[in-house]
């Protein structure tokens, strides 16, 4: 929050309008837009590198798109990119910016992240038990994440952690007859 804080110290977020700051949908060159194909883009060209480079790879006019910190025109260029998003499939504009600086990425559901290039190349999600899920993070150089094991059943482990917080046996049986817990080993509850 450390941003937001700074930005409104500094007279430059209004929080009494949504999407008339830089970071909240306001700025046109910090949002998420639909493609032809339904399917949607993000762009955080904040930087003027950046923003000159998505505007080349975007066919931006100058006229329009030129001023880039000009809230003023800010409403009409995030219509326009609109309307530049949607002349191509997601795919298209992935060929056209991926690889480069522009600050852009495809915005891909939880089923569809794993199979991204970029996910891909990163080990960012792994397989376990055959079913693909986000990898530990943070990642340390040191000391290397690693999973032991996918889901267990619900239950399946309350009488393991039971035990290794001290209780006996007894007392385990003792808390599922009185109805404490559930039945919890995979046993007991088939």
């Amino acid at each position: 929050m450390w941003i937001f804080h700074g930005l409104q110290a500094q007279g430059r977020w209004d929080e009494t309008r949504r999407q008339s700051n830089m970071l909240d949908g306001g700025a046109p060159y910090y949002n998420t837009y639909q493609c032809a194909d339904g399917e949607f883009v993000a762009i955080g060209s904040i930087e003027p590198q950046f923003y000159a480079l998505l505007m080349a790879k975007a066919d931006l006019d100058a006229a329009t798109f030129g001023d880039q910190n000009n809230q003023a025109r800010w409403p009409e260029m995030r219509e326009r990119l609109a309307e530049v998003f949607m002349t191509k499939t997601q795919a298209q504009w992935c060929e056209i910016m991926e690889g480069s600086d522009v600050c852009f990425a495809p915005v891909l559901n939880f089923m569809d992240a794993p199979n991204h290039p970029a996910n891909r190349a990163r080990d960012t999600y792994i397989d376990i038990d055959g079913i693909p899920q986000p990898a530990p993070a943070p990642r340390f150089s040191r000391t290397p994440s690693e999973v032991a094991h996918g889901a267990h059943g619900l239950g399946a482990d309350t009488d393991d952690t039971l035990a290794a917080m001290g209780f006996e046996d007894g007392e385990i049986d003792d808390l599922q007859e009185t109805g404490a817990i559930g039945a919890t080993t995979i046993n007991k509850c088939s």
